[in-house]
């Protein structure tokens, strides 16, 4: 299973991104855009081998479970990849918030 789940990462392009690839999430049932966060190698390989999602903070320049302080958790029911390789798409059941600021989505403002 491992090997498996390495075999998908390595297909990814994370150079582009200095390492990192932009994450669009999605709730699964509604199509509805939760979120978008940025994951690395280590991330991925860690959302795929799971049921819940992972990413990393640029700003704390680290890992973290998308849930694991606030219990809002994602749980990750399928992972697609765009055309370019280099964009993922998670759709998720999201519990709670996805949003930090205790909503939905993070999208929940017009420009």
């Amino acid at each position: 299973m491992k090997e498996e789940i390495i075999s998908k990462v390595e297909k990814v392009d994370f150079a582009k991104g200095n390492g990192l690839i932009p994450a669009i999430v999605q709730d699964f049932k509604s199509n509805e855009v939760l979120m978008l966060a940025y994951m690395s190698k280590e991330s991925l390989i860690k959302t795929l081998e799971g049921e819940t999602a992972w990413y990393f903070s640029r700003s704390r320049d680290e890992l973290w479970n998308k849930g694991a302080t606030s219990g809002h958790y994602q749980y990750v029911k399928e992972v697609r990849i765009d055309c370019d390789n280099d964009t993922i798409l998670l759709l998720v059941e999201q519990m709670g918030a996805a949003c930090h600021t205790g909503n939905r989505s993070c999208f929940f403002r017009k420009l």
